[in-house]
């Protein structure tokens, strides 16, 4: 992929962070690391799992691994030890990268982190694909997502095909996380590849992000996803704004209050987009004017069927899955509730037919929660159900707390996964054939005293 994400002269400015990053010591960067990465025993047709925040040690170390012919398995830093670890028994990398030193704050966007490479394997990649991406639930054998490079040039592509992104010496402001696709291919990669200028706000927050806005004088999209317009939405800006061009966000649906906050605010279109970590992007609607509906992407063909949404997908992105339920005959069946017009051919989603939710932005899958609870000490049953916010009803094996549940929860799932309210019931309700009741009706029934 070289050819597509080094392209452009060795002087343009591809990263600021805040200080600026070009080309060619980018290019440096990315030679020193794969020699580290290759010391410790990468090897071609290989794998190195990266489990590191958004920094410029993430960005070097998986354009590194890529140069070293290996496969990247992207590991969010928000996961738990107990996560990480049974992702890397199924997917058994080569090397692992972890940071040995960070430091910025918590609510820095990119983070200055000192990696370090440890060896865990000595096999080749379990599948031949250039990334790994764990989707919701992905630590069990079904939500192990791969994508070749083939997939990763032909989604960087659409992206310059599609009208509204941002365009060739412009400026990203980069809110969302590159181990999911949004922030790895709508921005790292599309930018390398288009040659606009990659800018992470120093912090996360309202007033950082507008001063990475004025801090040029090139034209700025605003990359994020809904909790990003609430922030943008709930900021004043000191003074006019002329550089901001647009706000793209994805990740989930919009509400209306929200989308017409910001763009009473700043006057410019909040840009709507619809994707999957299986395809990458999917539609888009990024001048405002169809919402909520979007338009389906260059090289991207949306069906309707009984109610949910397919999507043209020549080859099973799942890592040992054969689930015909989930992709069949060159499509992939989202999961997602939407209609298409046949006479326009827009598509509107209606949100979720399965257990995801989205949290902030993160893909969360609530049988994933349900099985981790289910799982724990002293605790007999439990059903998680989306009320609200993500909610645990469990029923425990003899005396146990929500605080030592909580304890144990925070041990094994990722903050955003964790249930924000926990309800101990002495027998969950069930129905005649004993199968555990999910309406959230009958649960809170079931928990009022």
């Amino acid at each position: 992929m070289d050819e597509v994400l080094f392209a452009g002269s060795p002087t343009d400015i591809c990263l600021r962070l805040p200080e600026p990053i070009d080309r060619a010591t980018l290019h440096r960067l990315v030679t020193a690391a794969q020699d580290r990465l290759v010391a410790v025993g990468l090897r071609p047709g290989g794998a190195a799992a990266l489990r590191l925040p958004p920094s410029l040690a993430y960005v070097v170390n998986l354009l590194a691994t890529w140069r070293a012919g290996a496969q990247a398995i992207l590991l969010d830093h928000r996961l738990t030890d107990h996560e990480v670890d049974r992702a890397l028994v199924r997917l058994t990398p080569q090397v692992v990268v972890t940071p040995v030193r960070s430091g910025g704050g918590a609510l820095r966007i990119f983070v200055d982190v000192t990696e370090g490479v440890s060896r865990y394997a000595d096999g080749p990649a379990v599948s031949g694909h250039a990334v790994i991406q764990l989707s919701s639930g992905s630590t069990g054998p079904s939500k192990v997502i791969g994508r070749t490079a083939a997939d990763l040039v032909a989604e960087v592509h659409r992206y310059t095909r599609i009208d509204g992104v941002a365009l060739p010496g412009e400026r990203i402001i980069l809110l969302p996380s590159m181990v999911h696709v949004l922030g790895l291919v709508g921005g790292l990669l599309y930018g390398l590849h288009a040659g606009v200028e990659l800018v992470p706000p120093e912090r996360l927050s309202g007033d950082a992000v507008l001063a990475a806005i004025s801090a040029g004088a090139t034209p700025a999209t605003v990359l994020g996803v809904p909790f990003h317009i609430g922030l943008l939405a709930s900021t004043r800006p000191a003074g006019p704004l002329p550089q901001l061009k647009r706000m793209t966000t994805g990740g989930e649906l919009v509400p209306a209050a929200v989308a017409q906050a910001f763009t009473d605010r700043y006057g410019v279109p909040l840009g709507n987009m619809y994707g999957m970590t299986e395809v990458g992007v999917i539609g888009t609607d990024l001048h405002g004017s169809h919402r909520p509906s979007i338009v389906p992407a260059p090289g991207i063909e949306v069906r309707e069927a009984d109610g949910e949404l397919w999507v043209t997908c020549p080859a099973s992105p799942y890592v040992g899955l054969s689930d015909p339920t989930r992709w069949a005959d060159g499509w992939l069946h989202t999961r997602d509730a939407g209609t298409v017009d046949p006479a326009t051919g827009l598509v509107t989603v209606r949100g979720r037919l399965d257990s995801q939710v989205s949290v902030g932005g993160m893909k969360v899958d609530l049988t994933e929660v349900e099985a981790t609870v289910a799982e724990l000490p002293g605790v007999t049953a439990a059903v998680v159900v989306w009320d609200d916010g993500i909610t645990a009803y469990v029923q425990p094996d003899g005396p146990l707390s929500e605080e030592t549940l909580d304890k144990l929860l925070t041990e094994r799932l990722a903050g955003y996964k964790r249930p924000r309210m926990l309800h101990l019931l002495d027998q969950l309700p069930r129905t005649t054939t004993g199968k555990l009741v999910r309406s959230t009706d009958a649960l809170r029934t079931a928990a009022t005293p």
